[in-house]
């Protein structure tokens, strides 16, 4: 039944980049635990120090990749992002051989419960502050600019520590 899954997954993977023509932007081959480990190290060496925010999903998921295209065309929301957060595409996989799907998502507060994509911010310790579930940024097949500039503002290191 597992191996039925995977394969499935494979073959909708392929169907997502072949219908979305979206770019992949999930990088399966790293440790997503790493992935934040390391996030989490260089924010700490950053004056002033920025959160981080995790994208997690995957290159099967086309939401997330619509989202991911959405914002790298917006340079409003680019400013805020690129100012305040070192920004994570976290690969999700349940069914990897690693087995670090579920102490990834125990890390995380367990946001996998909203859908995908999902976003995790995270402060400059690697504290989870915030989980964002993506459809209330959702408009049409795409996203509210407002929204999503409005929830990246909110989640900033000024905005929570004032």
């Amino acid at each position: 039944m597992r191996k039925l899954f995977f394969i499935l997954l494979l073959v909708l993977a392929t169907t997502v980049q072949a219908q979305t023509g979206l770019k992949k932007v999930y990088d399966e081959s790293i440790d997503p635990m790493t992935q934040i480990d390391k996030a989490v190290a260089s924010v700490q060496s950053m004056k002033p120090a920025k959160f981080i925010i995790c994208q997690v999903g995957g290159n099967w998921c086309p939401w997330c990749l619509r989202f991911a295209d959405f914002i790298s065309k917006d340079s409003d929301i680019m400013k805020v992002i690129n100012d305040n957060f070192v920004y994570l595409h976290v690969n999700y996989n349940p069914h990897a051989k690693s087995g670090n799907a579920a102490a990834l998502m125990k890390r995380l507060n367990n946001p996998q419960r909203f859908g995908f994509p999902v976003f995790v911010v995270l402060d400059d310790k690697g504290n989870v502050l915030h989980i964002q579930d993506s459809s209330f940024l959702e408009e049409g097949k795409s996203y509210n600019k407002e929204k999503v500039l409005r929830f990246f503002q909110s989640w900033t290191p000024a905005a929570v520590r004032e």
